[in-house]
């Protein structure tokens, strides 16, 4: 059986570590090298660095802060926020990142994945999904994009789809709902997906215990589960979430 990955998320603002609920009321949490190196240390399986404004700036990434925690951590490191063009995408390859999460600029342009997947290999291009409950969505689900802030007409399930088809190899898919609540990730919308797209999804927003994981990575089959405030603010480290997880026979790599 596949393990499970654990991925922390460093929201970054201005060049600092951000928390906030349901993409609002963000408060500064620290410095974003120093707390990769930390989680590192932690036994953390990857490391997602999401710039938050920078979409919604027009902006692209921050090579050289991306560079440094490329340079802290040695495992699997994602970027995203602000990735619009081949060109940023080789950029942030270059800074150290060995995927680029592909949101907002996505949606606009979805033949960036499957040029990014052409150049790059499937497994550097990962769609980022912000998805909200909609009743009036055909899976129950709206795609939005700038940071939650802007509204699509794409469905979750459907953009899903398309987006493996177009060559992404990975979604990391957040509830905007469930979003810093810790009350649990949106498993309905977890499962969805994951048992109608061939690769793998990592489950993002909501998390507050490690039961929260063990559902999501069970019921929600998702892949891997993204956290934050939990190892940011609640006390946990990612060893005793991996501890928790296999003492309840949950597959996870073991900490260092």
């Amino acid at each position: 059986m596949l393990k499970k990955r654990i991925i922390v998320c460093l929201d970054v603002k201005d060049g600092r570590t951000t928390k906030g609920i349901k993409f609002l009321d963000n408060i500064d949490i620290g410095d974003p090298v120093e707390m990769a190196a930390e989680y590192y240390r932690q036994g953390v399986d990857e490391l997602v660095f999401y710039d938050i404004m920078a979409s919604a700036r027009d902006r692209g990434p921050t090579l050289d802060l991306i560079q440094r925690v490329a340079e802290t951590v040695f495992i699997p490191f994602c970027v995203g926020g602000g990735i619009s063009s081949i060109e940023d995408i080789r950029n942030t390859i270059a800074a150290g990142a060995e995927k680029v999460s592909l949101n907002s600029p996505a949606v606009r342009n979805p033949e960036l994945i499957s040029e990014g997947a052409a150049i790059f290999g499937k497994q550097c291009i990962v769609l980022g999904m912000d998805a909200q409950r909609d009743a009036r969505m055909p899976s129950g689900y709206r795609v939005f994009i700038n940071g939650g802030r802007v509204s699509t007409e794409l469905d979750a399930l459907e953009w899903a789809i398309r987006a493996e088809q177009l060559g992404a190899g990975e979604i990391v898919l957040n509830s905007i709902d469930a979003d810093g609540t810790r009350d649990g990730y949106e498993i309905p919308l977890t499962r969805m997906i994951s048992e109608r797209v061939g690769i793998p999804v990592v489950a993002s927003g909501g998390a507050g215990t490690s039961a929260h994981l063990a559902e999501v990575l069970t019921e929600g089959k998702a892949d891997a589960a993204l956290i934050a405030s939990m190892v940011h603010s609640l006390g946990y480290t990612v060893s005793s979430i991996k501890k928790e997880l296999t003492e309840w026979g949950v597959p996870v790599r073991p900490c260092p």
